[in-house]
């Protein structure tokens, strides 16, 4: 029989800084504002389970300036309800109770109260990552900036050991970056390195299947989000037309009928981000949909701290997947947590024997 259990929630926030300026079509990032979520009960405050809660700037949903007003009084609402400590049930709940409009703070109460049900040791669902150690592959992830900036990230991750190399173009001379692609393609086979682009939605509607044509000389595996969200007609025909396989992004946010959306854009891979899309219950029905149509995925980081990003990597794990990940972001920030989480030669890892810092 199970017992329905009150639980505690409180939080800490943390303001990341990056360790360079990390270039994006939508501007510079220089810092990045966390807030984990602890669960826990009265009589063993000590057991805690973490979550995090990171609304992305200008793209998350939940991007809002009351943002931290919302989480707290989220939280004290959610100390009133009765929880049965059971996965299913966990994230049904979670999902009645939080509104689909606060998609971080979703995922990042799932997770702290998956994380107290298995004793509040930063393991959250049954995984190879965690149990088995084992590793999965990942892409090395090149930002946006001036050429020289851009070359010298190029080389140190192929340096690493990388053999998929995903580069953030639209910012930059278009030119400049296909010169960059083909510095890559002169060191390396499509057999050698994977490659992919992501726009982050930085090319007009009417430029686009032309740009598209002038990247596919270099048989990169894939695009991501080429033209702006919300251009339906646009992106499916691009989606119709194109060689070069395109990977839904941003286009995924804020949208609840999944499977409508597929049919309508027919893209070739989507992209998943569970802090971005609402958490564990709603990526899942991303991936059931996106299977049941023959389209590819992966999931990608929404540059979480190392908390988040754990928790992420637990999800993944359970697919088993073939493709490299876009895991490889906890590196990004001075002040991140230390963790057993570490990126070598391509691949992610869970190493045991090193401790998780205490988030303060």
């Amino acid at each position: 029989m199970s017992v329905n259990k009150r639980i505690r929630f409180s939080y800490i926030k943390r303001n990341l800084i990056f360790r360079f300026d990390a270039g994006t079509s939508r501007g510079i990032l220089k810092t990045k504002v966390v807030y984990w979520i602890q669960a826990f009960e009265d009589h063993s405050p000590k057991i805690i389970g973490w979550g995090e809660a990171a609304p992305l700037v200008n793209l998350s949903v939940d991007d809002r300036p009351d943002f931290e007003i919302v989480l707290e009084n989220q939280l004290k609402e959610l100390e009133n309800e009765n929880w049965e400590m059971n996965e299913e049930v966990i994230l049904n709940q979670v999902s009645n109770l939080v509104p689909f409009e606060l998609p971080s703070i979703r995922f990042g109460v799932e997770t702290a109260l998956l994380d107290l049900k298995n004793g509040g040791k930063k393991k959250i669902l049954e995984n190879d990552f965690i149990d088995e150690q084992k590793p999965m592959p990942i892409n090395g992830l090149i930002w946006m900036g001036d050429e020289d900036f851009m070359k010298k990230q190029i080389d140190e991750k192929l340096k690493e050991g990388f053999n998929c190399i995903k580069m953030k173009i639209g910012a930059i001379d278009f030119k400049k970056e296909l010169e960059l692609l083909k510095y890559i393609r002169s060191k390396f086979s499509s057999n050698e390195i994977t490659l992919r682009v992501d726009a982050n939605g930085a090319f007009s509607s009417g430029e686009a299947s032309e740009k598209l044509e002038s990247l596919q000389k270099f048989s990169l595996h894939s695009i991501e989000q080429p033209i702006a969200k919300g251009q339906i007609k646009e992106m499916k025909s691009l989606c119709s037309k194109t060689k070069l396989p395109i990977a839904l992004d941003e286009e995924l946010i804020g949208v609840m009928k999944k499977g409508e959306l597929l049919d309508q854009i027919k893209p070739q891979f989507i992209i998943l981000k569970p802090s971005l899309l609402g958490g564990i219950k709603e990526t899942r029905e991303w991936i059931s949909e996106a299977v049941s149509r023959g389209i590819g995925w992966w999931m990608t980081s929404a540059l979480e701290s190392n908390i988040g990003l754990n928790s992420i990597c637990q999800l993944t794990s359970q697919y088993k997947p073939t493709l490299p990940q876009g895991l490889g972001t906890g590196k990004l920030f001075h002040n991140n947590l230390n963790s057993p989480l570490k990126v070598s030669k391509g691949q992610i890892q869970y190493d045991p024997k090193i401790i998780w810092e205490e988030p303060s």
